[in-house]
């Protein structure tokens, strides 16, 4: 039976494909082939790593731009997520809002905020009203993913927004940092030397070594905060708030890990080889952010922009 042009084609093309990329493979390193995990979670950040400080060093905007794709991504897996938890969020309206948030913020301030918050309590109450199969508790997870992965990174929004360009880039990109150096410091520390438990029904692999490591690295990368220009911050009132950032970075990884065990999930998602989800990724930022701006505001560290 004479094979169908069209399926020949294919296969061609197919055969094609399959000698261009056996080509590609033979001239690939041995170790790049087959990598080991920690070179896949050390490329998957470095991307990361570089987006994020690309998109700090042009300014605002691009920084907007990007915490509302973080914001949206992050609410996505979250509700994924909580759904394997006999929950039915409204995914749509919660991403919805949490991508509104930093915009709202960055445009029109803390009223920005409470606009979007009040928007959105009232869709979902329209929603529950109209959906019968909706719950209360539905509707509360529903509010909670569009605060928790949206609003709380609009401290670093304002943060941005206090000084002029560039020097609250880089009060934000010193703050990145020490949120980065927290995990690092944790995770080399940790893996290498962790023998006390720090959280073992929540996070197994968690140390005490490795918690203690992960403030002092967050520590550290505070102390330059303190000599960017506009900036009013004693070098150890910055190591000060690096352990106190440092400490709310630990329970923001703690509770996504919480969410993640409730639900059923290793991981939040897989848009991170090597680390998982974005929401894995972040989950030590949003409470660092929040906390950064209100320690900032709070010692009149930055001038207040809300």
């Amino acid at each position: 039976m004479a094979q169908d042009p069209i399926d020949q084609h294919r296969h061609g093309d197919a055969s094609r494909g399959q000698r261009v990329k056996n080509a590609v493979l033979d001239k690939t390193p041995q170790k790049l082939k087959n990598p080991t995990g920690l070179q896949v979670r050390f490329r998957t950040g470095l991307i990361y790593t570089v987006i994020t400080l690309a998109c700090v060093a042009l300014g605002s905007i691009p920084t907007v731009l990007m915490f509302m794709l973080v914001a949206g991504i992050c609410a996505g897996e979250f509700y994924y997520m909580l759904r394997s938890d006999a929950k039915l969020p409204n995914e749509m309206l919660g991403i919805i809002a949490a991508v509104l948030f930093p915009p709202s913020v960055y445009f029109f301030g803390a009223l920005g905020a409470l606009f979007v918050s009040m928007a959105l309590l009232v869709a979902l109450l329209v929603w529950y009203v109209f959906w019968m199969r909706a719950r209360i508790p539905d509707v509360g997870v529903s509010f909670f993913g569009a605060f928790y992965t949206g609003l709380l990174l609009c401290g670093l929004v304002v943060i941005q927004q206090s000084l002029d360009y560039p020097w609250g880039s880089l009060v934000l990109l010193f703050i990145f940092l020490s949120v980065w150096a927290n995990d690092a410091f944790a995770y080399l520390v940790g893996s290498k030397f962790g023998k006390h438990k720090f959280a073992p029904r929540t996070s197994p692999k968690k140390s005490w070594e490795g918690f203690f490591a992960g403030l002092v690295g967050s520590a550290l990368l505070w102390i330059p905060i303190s000599f960017v220009p506009g900036v009013t911050l004693p070098v150890w009132m910055a190591m000060v708030f690096g352990v106190i950032c440092g400490c709310m970075e630990v329970l923001g990884d703690l509770a996504e890990s919480r969410i993640k065990r409730n639900s059923g999930f290793k991981d939040s998602g897989t848009i991170m080889p090597g680390h998982g989800g974005l929401l894995d990724r972040c989950d030590s930022l949003f409470l660092a952010s929040v906390t950064s701006a209100v320690l900032l505001f709070l010692f009149g560290c930055i001038p207040n922009v809300l």
